[in-house]
């Protein structure tokens, strides 16, 4: 952890400076812009603007020019080896930022730099390390984002990455968004792996820090091409992996395990002449029940005493399994009759399809903390709020 003071209690306290930390990867004309709406909207506070480039075209150049008549701080750092993508380059800003306070944002003005007060006064209100600009609380939108697909693949990527990490992610509602404010004397940049994008999952992840939220209207692309590709998507994944293997690689295992026993008990029953259908219904409320009993002692068991108790669990989990066993059923005879797979085939598929859901499920909502543990949360972090103040 870096130095904050001499003191070992923290003391937040009223930061009037900031660094808006932009990573840029040919982004040329955008820049002069962005550095118009910046300095507009930070007006008569201390503020410089850093871009950390990895662009292979002149964006440099171009802002070195800008930087001589802005009326703001600018600097350009250009790195010739892009190392850790975006991440990389934030980590990189963060390290060579003027000011602790560091503002993380895009440089293709899809993040309004409009909201850049609205950050730094909430961090200023002294019980937030990270503030976070969401799309998906009161007041937020992303309609930016091109078209429907990339909005469900964005959604989709929250809720699985929220269900990897309940407890680190519990007062984020996106984790996924690049556009931040982080006080670095309360992370550590050398714990720091980035790994292309996502670098505030990152930061969240790999620190101990308090999570404030103010909404966002992530705004449409107005020039240059965006950077997200199904590379980009396979290197999130890996990376998510990487950061949570552990806790889902036990679900994993344990639903494996489920799986292969729900595929012996089906191979046994229809071998002793049970019509499938009712073999698969047979197999799969054995494995509920026995995936449940290894769930609570190796997966979420650092979460049970947070959560409802045993049998509000066992009643959500018994229930969605059910649930989501009824609709896979169908889905299974859809592709022994009409696709002509194999009965033991078309289970093995349905069942990594449910693995995902189940886990989402289990971890966002099952053992998710209750609302009175919630907010016995709160009220302890507002007592040591209060009593870092008072000193």
């Amino acid at each position: 952890m870096s130095d904050t003071s001499s003191d070992a209690v923290f003391s937040a306290t009223i930061v009037p400076s900031a660094t808006v930390i932009v990573p840029t990867f040919n982004e040329r004309d955008n820049i002069a812009e962005l550095v118009s709406r910046v300095a507009d909207a930070m007006d008569g506070r201390e503020v410089e603007l850093l871009f950390v480039d990895d662009s292979t075209d002149d964006t440099a150049d171009v802002i070195r020019g800008i930087a001589r008549s802005a009326s703001i701080p600018v600097r350009v750092l250009h790195r010739d080896d892009a190392v850790g993508g975006l991440g990389g380059a934030v980590v990189e800003g963060i390290r060579a930022a003027a000011h602790d306070v560091c503002i993380v944002m895009d440089g293709d003005l899809q993040h309004p730099p409009e909201l850049l007060p609205d950050l730094v006064e909430r961090h200023q209100e002294g019980d937030a390390d990270v503030v976070i600009a969401s799309r998906y609380i009161g007041g937020g939108d992303n309609g930016g984002l091109a078209g429907a697909m990339r909005v469900a693949v964005s959604r989709s990527a929250t809720t699985l990455t929220k269900a990897m990490f309940p407890i680190r992610l519990s007062g984020a509602s996106d984790p996924m968004t690049g556009y931040f404010l982080v006080d670095r004397r309360r992370i550590d940049p050398a714990a720091l792996r980035p790994n292309g994008f996502k670098i505030l999952l990152e930061i969240l992840v790999r620190s101990d820090v308090r999570i404030a939220e103010v909404p966002m209207e992530f705004g449409e692309r107005l020039h240059g091409e965006s950077k997200a590709s199904f590379a980009q998507g396979m290197a999130f994944l890996k990376h998510l992996a990487r950061l949570r293997f552990g806790k889902m690689s036990l679900f994993a295992i344990i639903g494996g395990v489920g799986a292969l026993a729900n595929l012996a008990i089906m191979w046994a029953l229809t071998h002793l002449g049970m019509e499938y259908i009712w073999a698969a219904v047979i197999a799969a409320e054995v494995t509920i029940i026995g995936n449940f009993i290894l769930q609570e002692r190796y997966v979420f068991n650092d979460m049970r005493d947070e959560a409802s108790s045993i049998g509000v669990r066992f009643a959500q989990s018994f229930t969605f399994n059910n649930v989501e066993a009824a609709l896979r059923i169908p889905i299974l005879a859809l592709m022994v009759e009409t696709w002509h797979i194999s009965s033991i085939l078309a289970a093995a598929i349905s069942l990594v399809v449910a693995f995902f859901v189940r886990f989402v499920f289990h971890s966002l909502v099952v053992y998710a903390p209750r609302r009175s543990v919630r907010a016995g949360r709160r009220v302890e972090r507002a007592m040591v709020d209060a009593e870092a103040a008072a000193e």
